[in-house]
C-alpha cells in the first residue's frame, strides 16, 4: 500500500496544480462564481471515476453546491462519510506573494499556491487513498466537499439535518486540520467556540477641537483604549470575571521556542499568558482586538473624538459556554468604561465549540493506521479555529465517530500569503486513510 500510495504522487501533484489554478473564492463580490462552479465539477468527475457513481452537486440553502456522492461497501459494512471543502481564502495581498497564488509552485521541497493544503491538498488526501486502495474496499464510502466553509454562510450546516439519510455514516472523516508538526499524526480532538462582539463607546455630540475643547473633553477613543486595555493584565492573561483561564491541556505539548518559530514572533517581544502554550491555545478563552474605527492616522484632524467602535473576537474553549462568555465580556466592557461614557456592546456570533469523542473502533483503526504509516504514535491537539459543521454533525448523527485529520500543519500558513503543504503530509495522511478503509471493517 506504501508503494501504491507513493506511485500515485505525481499524479497528485498534477491534480493539485490543476486545483489551485481554480480561484474558487465563494465571493462573487470578490471573485467570479465560475471559479467555484468549476472546481466543483472537477471534484465530482475525480471522485466518480473512483466509483462514487451517484455524485452531483447539491445546491445549500447559502446557494454554494455541495458535491455529494457515495460508494457502497460489501453488505453489513461500515459506512465512511469523507468530509473537504472545495473553496478556498481569497489570496489577501499578492505582493506579499513570493510566487503566483494561483500557480502551484515548488521551492526547498514544499508546494506553495492558495488551497494547496486549505483545503485542496486535504481532497486530493481523499483521491490518492481511495486510488490506492482501487477496488478493494472494504466498507461503504460517502463524500461530501462544501463550497462555502470559508466564508462561514452555513450552507451545508443547514442541509445536514434535512438530509439526514444522504450523509448518514458510522464514521466521519473531517479532512480539514491536520499535524501538530511535519511527520507528527495527530488527532484534532477539540475546537474553540467563538463570541464575536462589537463595542461601541460614545461621549459627545460630535467631534470638537482638540485645541479648543482638548483637557476636560471626555475622549471617546481614549475610553475604548482603556476599555480594550483592561482585558488583559501586563503579562497578557485575562481578566474577565467568569472566563475560566486555568484549564489546562492534556495532549501534546507546544514548546515555546518551536512556537515562536511557527507564528513568527520577532526576537525580543515576549509571549501572552503565564499558562504553557498548548494551555493558551487549546484549553483557554481568548480574545483578540479584530478592528477599530477611529480616524486613520494619515489624514485624521486635531479632534477629540465623540465614538469609536472596535470588534473583538472570544475564543472559547470546550466547557465554557459561548453565551455566558459573551455575557461575561460584554459586562466587563461596560464595567471598566471610564468617564460614564456611554456603552453598547453587540453580539456579532456564537458559535459552540467542540469536542470529539475519542476510543471507538474508528478512531482505534485510525491510530493504528497512523502508526503504520508514520512509524510513531499519533498525538493529540486542539484547534483555536471553529468548524461549526462538527457540532451539526455531532448533534445529526450522534452514534457516528468524527475525526478532524488532514494535511495541514503550522508552516503551511492556511488563510495567509505563501500558503503550501508539505507533498509528505498528503503522502503519509493518504496511506493512513487508505489503511484505515482496508481495516476498519
Amino acid at each position: 500500500m506504501r508503494d501504491k500510495v507513493k506511485a500515485l504522487m505525481p499524479r497528485a501533484r498534477t491534480e493539485l496544480a490543476e486545483l489551485v489554478a481554480m480561484k474558487s473564492v465563494a465571493d462573487p463580490r470578490q471573485f467570479p462564481a465560475e471559479g467555484c462552479h468549476t472546481t466543483a465539477s472537477w471534484v465530482a468527475a475525480a471522485f466518480q471515476a473512483e466509483g462514487f457513481a451517484d455524485v452531483a452537486l447539491h445546491e445549500t440553502p447559502d446557494g454554494s453546491k455541495a458535491v455529494i456522492g457515495s460508494r457502497p461497501g460489501p453488505p453489513g459494512s461500515p459506512t465512511v462519510l469523507l468530509y473537504c471543502h472545495y473553496d478556498v481564502q481569497p489570496p489577501l495581498d499578492d505582493a506579499a506573494w513570493e510566487s503566483p497564488p494561483w500557480q502551484l509552485t515548488e521551492r526547498d521541497g514544499r508546494w506553495y499556491g492558495r488551497g494547496a493544503a486549505d483545503c485542496k491538498g486535504n481532497i486530493l488526501m481523499h483521491l490518492t487513498a481511495l486510488r490506492a486502495l482501487g477496488s478493494d474496499l472494504r466498507v461503504g464510502v460517502k463524500l461530501v466537499a462544501e463550497g462555502s466553509e470559508e466564508q462561514g454562510t452555513g450552507g451545508l450546516e443547514a442541509f445536514v439535518p434535512l438530509n439526514r439519510e444522504l450523509l448518514r455514516a458510522d464514521a466521519i472523516i473531517i479532512g480539514d486540520t491536520g499535524n501538530f508538526a511535519v511527520g507528527v499524526p495527530t488527532f484534532t480532538t477539540t475546537l474553540r467556540g467563538i463570541a464575536d462582539v462589537i463595542v461601541t463607546v460614545t461621549t459627545m455630540k460630535g467631534a470638537l477641537h482638540s485645541g479648543m475643547f482638548g483637557g476636560p473633553s471626555p475622549d471617546a477613543l481614549g475610553a475604548l483604549i482603556h476599555m480594550l486595555g483592561s482585558i488583559h493584565d501586563a503579562a497578557g492573561n485575562l481578566t474577565v470575571h467568569g472566563l475560566d483561564a486555568s484549564q489546562v491541556w492534556d495532549g501534546v505539548q507546544y514548546p515555546a521556542e518551536q512556537y515562536r518559530a511557527d507564528a513568527g514572533v520577532l526576537d525580543g517581544v515576549g509571549l501572552a499568558g503565564d499558562g504553557k502554550i498548548a494551555d493558551m491555545l487549546w484549553a483557554r478563552p481568548a480574545i483578540t482586538v479584530l478592528g477599530i474605527d477611529c480616524p486613520p492616522v494619515v489624514g485624521s484632524s486635531a479632534a477629540v473624538q465623540a465614538t469609536a467602535k472596535a470588534r473583538l473576537n472570544l475564543r472559547v474553549p470546550p466547557g465554557i459556554d459561548p453565551a455566558a462568555a459573551y455575557a461575561a465580556l460584554a459586562k466587563h466592557l461596560e464595567a471598566a468604561a471610564p468617564l460614564q461614557a456611554r456603552v453598547v456592546v453587540e453580539k456579532m456570533s456564537l458559535g459552540s465549540p467542540f469536542r470529539a469523542k475519542m476510543g471507538g473502533p474508528a478512531e482505534t483503526a485510525m491510530a493504528a493506521a497512523m502508526r503504520e504509516s508514520y512509524g510513531r504514535e499519533p498525538a493529540t491537539q486542539g484547534h483555536g479555529g471553529s468548524i461549526p459543521l462538527c457540532n451539526v454533525f455531532q448533534e445529526t448523527f450522534p452514534d457516528a465517530e468524527i475525526m478532524l485529520i488532514g494535511v495541514e500543519e503550522p508552516k503551511c500558513l492556511i488563510h495567509a500569503p505563501n500558503e503550501s503543504v508539505e507533498p509528505s503530509e498528503i503522502e503519509h495522511m493518504a496511506l493512513a486513510e487508505a489503511l484505515f478503509l482496508q481495516n476498519y471493517s
